[in-house]
């Protein structure tokens, strides 16, 4: 894989799911988010691995770019997933990688589901702006935390408090920030493969109505990239979404991994 180490979690047996996380965190947040979910879905293999320069995972100078990342992301699961087919999570940048990765992997992607996806046109993005607020950060949390979560909820409760100080906060002083400011300057893919292809699998996209990050105009352009996709914007939900709207995101997930039938083994590569 590079010769860089991926860190990562896994729990359960069964069919294999890869859920990648996004930006500036590491695994825990989103095994914060699907393990729950999963833990009354058996059958299910989930898999949680720290993307580069972020959590145990470091980002070694040979990671350049997007490119590069995305080359480890498929070695990694040649390594722990082998041939079979599985099925493909991302949120925020994960997701960017995850759309790479099924572009790639089309016959081994069983299905694919994007939560707050970067990438492509983001548009019409709205201002931060908080909607339910029944707790005070500054009161229960240090300056930089309070900032932190002030910042990334549009729900500001107990519940999604106790929830960013438990998959977030820990997080947040692990990023290697040089190493992913390095690979952020050649963020864009170079060019779509050769070997490439369109994803036509069940496919689940979901955005916040009030992110700030990347908004939710931009993902419904994916829908035209593909034709077995559903589509929803959740109120009362903004870049962390997944914290924001749990029930919502269990009924939609549960009912995507209805939709993705696995396929039949293939080679690695292909």
């Amino acid at each position: 894989m590079s010769g860089v180490p991926v860190h990562y979690a896994a729990f359960g047996d069964g069919d294999p799911v890869l859920v990648l996380h996004g930006a500036g965190v590491d695994h825990r947040e989103m095994a914060a988010v699907f393990e729950p979910i999963f833990g009354r879905l058996p059958g299910y293999r989930r898999i949680y691995p720290d993307l580069p320069g972020m959590g145990r995972t470091p980002a070694a100078a040979t990671l350049a770019g997007a490119d590069d990342v995305l080359d480890l992301l498929l070695g990694f699961v040649d390594a722990i997933v082998g041939p079979e087919p599985f099925r493909l999570i991302g949120h925020s940048a994960g997701a960017y990688f995850a759309r790479a990765m099924a572009g790639k992997r089309v016959r081994q992607v069983a299905g694919l589901a994007l939560v707050c996806p970067l990438g492509g046109s983001a548009k019409d993005v709205p201002e931060h702006k908080v909607l339910v607020a029944s707790v005070d950060p500054d009161k229960l949390l240090g300056t930089e935390e309070a900032a932190s979560f002030g910042e990334y909820f549009v729900v500001q409760t107990q519940a999604t408090l106790d929830r960013f100080l438990e998959a977030v906060a820990p997080s947040l002083g692990l990023a290697d920030e040089a190493a992913l400011e390095r690979i952020a300057r050649q963020w864009e893919f170079r060019s779509t493969a050769p070997d490439s292809q369109s994803y036509v699998g069940p496919t689940l996209i979901l955005a916040g109505r009030q992110d700030a990050t990347v908004g939710y105009a931009g993902a419904w352009d994916l829908l035209q990239l593909y034709p077995r996709a559903t589509f929803a914007v959740l109120d009362q939900a903004g870049h962390v979404l997944p914290h924001e709207q749990p029930d919502l995101i269990e009924a939609l997930v549960t009912e995507w991994l209805g939709r993705s039938v696995s396929q039949q083994p293939v080679p690695p590569g292909a």
